[in-house]
């Protein structure tokens, strides 16, 4: 008996379709031996995705049902650099790898799988340090044009417009935490209107 595995296929739009994983994936268990226990697809994107299918094959994994998770490719499994190093990480605390169609297969706890790991915390840093250079070089263009970025002094769009109905509640008698609750603000909020109200009645 070859080792239990879980099929994870994952496309990115809902106009794609993740047949043509399932059939390559299905070939290579077969060829290489393994034992399919379950099969899982999902349509998200890498970033934006709630991964429903994903955390039901982690749960195969914790619960040491399956050895491996097939994968046609490395980035069909993690969202990022850094996601894709923490779930490799929490995998090999429960001895299941992740294969992809290539032949790699990515254990944490072999020199390879740590050489592996080594190289990824290096590309997940670059990431960040990437995305935070873009983020600064953006603020610092719109900068630039003119533009005011942020929350301005004194700017309280939506406690403003709530105004009138915390006013309405408080003198209705409702408590400050039944008015946080019913409005969907804070309580810190609700306080912070009431005495905006009567430092400005005082006036």
């Amino acid at each position: 008996m070859g080792q239990r595995a879980a099929i994870y296929a994952r496309v990115s739009t809902s106009d794609q379709s993740c047949e043509r994983q399932l059939l390559d994936l299905t070939g290579f268990a077969e060829r290489g031996g393994f034992e399919v226990i379950a099969t899982f697809t999902e349509t998200a994107s890498g970033m934006k995705a709630g991964h429903s299918a994903r955390k039901q094959v982690m749960q195969l994994a914790q619960a040491r049902k399956i050895d491996a998770i097939l994968v046609t490719e490395l980035s069909r499994w993690g969202r990022s650099t850094q996601d894709l190093l923490d779930t490799l990480n929490v995998l090999a605390g429960w001895r299941v790898s992740v294969v992809a169609m290539s032949g790699m297969t990515f254990e944490l706890n072999t020199p390879h799988g740590r050489m592996m790991a080594t190289l990824l915390a290096g590309i997940a840093q670059f990431e960040r340090d990437l995305l935070s250079e873009r983020v600064k070089s953006g603020l610092a263009a719109a900068r630039s044009r003119g533009r005011k970025l942020g929350r301005q002094p004194g700017d309280r769009p939506k406690s403003d417009r709530l105004t009138p109905r915390v006013i309405e509640a408080i003198e209705a008698g409702r408590s400050y935490r039944w008015i946080a609750r019913d409005l969907g603000i804070s309580k810190n909020t609700v306080t912070a209107i009431v005495r905006r109200h009567r430092d400005g009645s005082a006036l």
